[in-house]
């Protein structure tokens, strides 16, 4: 039988429909980031796409609704969750006091430091979503407050060593985190939050399976719903009322951002790449790129590679 405090948690996870800001990822040059959540709490926010970072979250202090994939985690405790870059991921704050950590850190970080991938696939705590969330005991505090706050004093000292001294701290922080080994069930999950999760994970496989021979299949709000089993209307409310912004606007940004990648990361045509997703026509791809970014596909590319 649930008692009070168990049905007052799922009443807030069937019913926290507020607006959840969505992230976007973008193509910043950096390797790794050292938070403290203290002095940056971690804002609402919901990160339908893939990311091109890992992510690992300390909770000490603060309470919040995180959600990767389907399984959602009412957060009253101390936490430390592992993320990984392909999952759809989304937190509701509920305190105003936080403490804790993040760190972020590139795939391209990753390939630079051999060991630190070979402890991540052997630990499984990034890989496998029943392992990614672990709850703390207050004895189990003092150890990670260590290795996060040397962690912190190293990044922002910055020498010539420090990106290899932070990967054998973030070992530490795993092995620490295995001893404790307290995985949470996960919470319940709203129909509606569901079927959210499903549009996007449809939009995610749409736009990161197009090539110059397979470009993106279908980019409308009906071709969404239609593949969904739901309405068109429906999912245009559902997603307004969790994101503030319609199916539409969605699926444009996540075409802007597939652009914005093969622009920078790849050496086809703007032919090409305004081809894959779904342009026939180089013309409407650049008049649809200049009108909501601001740059041609053309300068855009050059912009970045003149920055960098």
């Amino acid at each position: 039988m649930l008692k009070t405090s168990d049905i007052e948690k799922v009443d807030l996870l069937r019913n926290s429909a507020d607006f959840l800001p969505v992230s976007h990822a973008y193509f910043e040059n950096w390797n790794i980031r050292v938070v403290s959540r203290k002095e940056d709490p971690c804002k609402n926010y919901l990160s339908p796409h893939r990311r091109d970072f890992y992510k690992i979250l300390y909770i000490s202090k603060g309470t919040g609704i995180l959600t990767i994939g389907t399984h959602t985690y009412y957060i009253d405790k101390p936490t430390i969750i592992f993320l990984h870059p392909n999952g759809i991921i989304s937190w509701k704050n509920l305190s105003d006091d936080s403490d804790g950590y993040y760190v972020l850190f590139k795939k391209r970080y990753l390939d630079e430091q051999p060991i630190l991938k070979v402890a991540m696939e052997k630990y499984e705590l990034f890989s496998k979503i029943e392992k990614n969330v672990i709850r703390l005991g207050e004895n189990d505090l003092d150890s990670l407050n260590h290795w996060f706050a040397i962690m912190l004093k190293q990044y922002e000292d910055q020498d010539g060593m420090t990106e290899d001294r932070l990967q054998t701290y973030m070992q530490m922080v795993m092995i620490e985190s295995l001893q404790f080994a307290n995985f949470p069930k996960p919470d319940i999950v709203s129909e509606e939050y569901r079927q959210i999760h499903d549009f996007f994970q449809l939009l995610e496989a749409e736009a990161s399976d197009i090539n110059r021979h397979n470009p993106v299949r279908i980019k409308t709000a009906k071709e969404f719903a239609n593949s969904l089993s739901i309405h068109p209307n429906y999912l245009n409310a559902i997603l307004k009322k969790y994101t503030g912004q319609n199916v539409s606007t969605h699926i444009k940004n996540r075409l802007l951002e597939e652009s914005k990648a093969l622009l920078i990361q790849s050496d086809w045509s703007l032919q090409e790449i305004g081809f894959s997703i779904g342009f026939a026509d180089q013309s409407n791809f650049n008049q649809f790129f200049k009108k909501n970014i601001g740059l041609t596909p053309q300068a855009f590319r050059k912009s970045y590679q003149i920055k960098h």
